[in-house]
């Protein structure tokens, strides 16, 4: 559970941010994401070698 607490003279609005900012830092929402159906290790596997070969490949054209 995220807890944010408010900071003297900060506004509704900036405590937002700061919430969204931090559930976002967290990765709660893929958490979740990843939670509502089960993948099978070779498939996590699989998209890790495909993210890693995408990102190599960025690397090497700049």
């Amino acid at each position: 559970m995220l807890k944010i607490e408010r900071k003297e003279g900060e506004t509704i609005d900036r405590m937002l941010k700061r919430y969204k900012r931090k559930h976002r830092d967290t990765k709660i929402r893929k958490q979740l994401s990843d939670r509502k159906q089960y993948t099978k290790p070779s498939v996590k596997r699989r998209k890790e070698i495909l993210k890693a070969a995408y990102i190599e490949k960025k690397r090497q054209d700049t």
